[in-house]
């Protein structure tokens, strides 16, 4: 018998913002979809949370590296749950290499990842949230460099400007539909694609960030949280940057001496 509770997919949530996230939603009543793509262990560990706090848990694997058809995964978890209501795109794939010799290659392993995957999880999700028609939620977890580029990464840099892209054409198309579509840009976060953790945040790390910081994790799920719930109802089409003010000072920029 299908789950009659507000089920949310959160992609990548074996740790990280993708964790966090699924937590907070799981506190706000939504059994939660859980996909990772290489720490299955932190997969199993999100569930066993998501349970502590009354809800339910499915994980599964996910590989948005061969697509068409790593996206079915979605399809596998809403058959599950028998329904989906909100869908959180937070996996994604970075690389670094400056611009004059960037691979081809990696180059499209990046868009790949970054917009195919998140293109196909969010078709799949809204097709079924048409089919139930009863509205919906899909953020997109893209970048502070959705809106500014970090050098050297042009290829993460110009994948996150197409999420950002994207997600404003699907609000302007899935609204007839009630379905409200946003993005979150976050700055330096303690994550493991950073290196780090929450626990090892510390006052005046980052001299070159105004709050001279990372941010933790919550402060980027709570906004998450909060965009999927119902007191968001009146906004969609919009990117959110949570950077402790890096986008005022941008201090990446270092002309060649």
């Amino acid at each position: 018998m299908a789950s009659t509770h507000r089920v949310a997919i959160v992609t990548a949530s074996d740790s990280g913002i993708g964790k966090t996230t699924a937590l907070m939603l799981a506190e706000r009543g939504f059994d939660i979809g859980i996909t990772w793509h290489s720490d299955e262990e932190g997969a199993m560990k999100t569930c066993r949370e998501v349970e502590a706090r009354g809800q339910r848990a499915e994980a599964i694997h996910l590989d948005l590296s061969h697509l068409p058809d790593g996206a079915e995964a979605i399809n596998t978890l809403i058959a599950r749950f028998g329904r989906i209501d909100v869908l959180v795109n937070n996996a994604g794939a970075m690389t670094k290499a400056p611009f004059l010799e960037m691979a081809y290659d990696e180059w499209r392993t990046i868009f790949t990842v970054d917009v195919d995957g998140a293109f196909l999880c969010s078709q799949i999700a809204a097709r079924q949230m048409v089919k139930q028609g009863k509205g919906g939620r899909i953020v997109n977890i893209t970048s502070v460099h959705e809106h500014t580029p970090l050098p050297e990464a042009s290829a993460y840099t110009a994948a996150k400007h197409a999420l950002g892209g994207l997600t404003k054409s699907m609000a302007i198309e899935l609204v007839q539909h009630n379905i409200l579509v946003n993005a979150v840009a976050p700055g330096a976060i303690a994550t493991p694609m950073n290196g780090m953790d929450d626990s090892e945040i510390e006052p005046g790390s980052m001299p070159n960030i105004p709050l001279a910081r990372p941010g933790y994790t919550k402060e980027i799920a709570s906004l998450v949280a909060w965009l999927c719930d119902s007191d968001a109802s009146y906004t969609t089409g919009q990117s959110f940057i949570v950077d402790g003010g890096f986008m005022q000072a941008n201090p990446q920029f270092k002309p060649a001496e």
